[in-house]
């Protein structure tokens, strides 16, 4: 699925540029020369925990991540 910027871009060039957002506005982008090297994720809950994870592709290789997390609690 798509992730769509503002659409204010969305409508520059319309019929020309909609093709190229739909293609690198996706939360995973694999395209020759351009994509995903890393996702993030941060969760807080109402209690002020916090779970930080994110994932990095290693050496350009689509079939190696690496996922770290972190987890810590918010200062009132």
């Amino acid at each position: 699925p798509s992730q769509l910027p503002d659409p204010a871009i969305e409508d520059q060039g319309k019929e020309y540029i909609r093709p190229i957002l739909n293609k690198y506005a996706a939360v995973c982008v694999r395209c020759p020369g351009y994509g995903t090297r890393t996702n993030t994720v941060v969760l807080i809950d109402s209690q002020g925990q916090v779970t930080f994870t994110e994932r990095n592709m290693i050496n350009a290789d689509v079939d190696q991540w690496e996922t770290s997390t972190y987890e810590f609690k918010l200062h009132s």
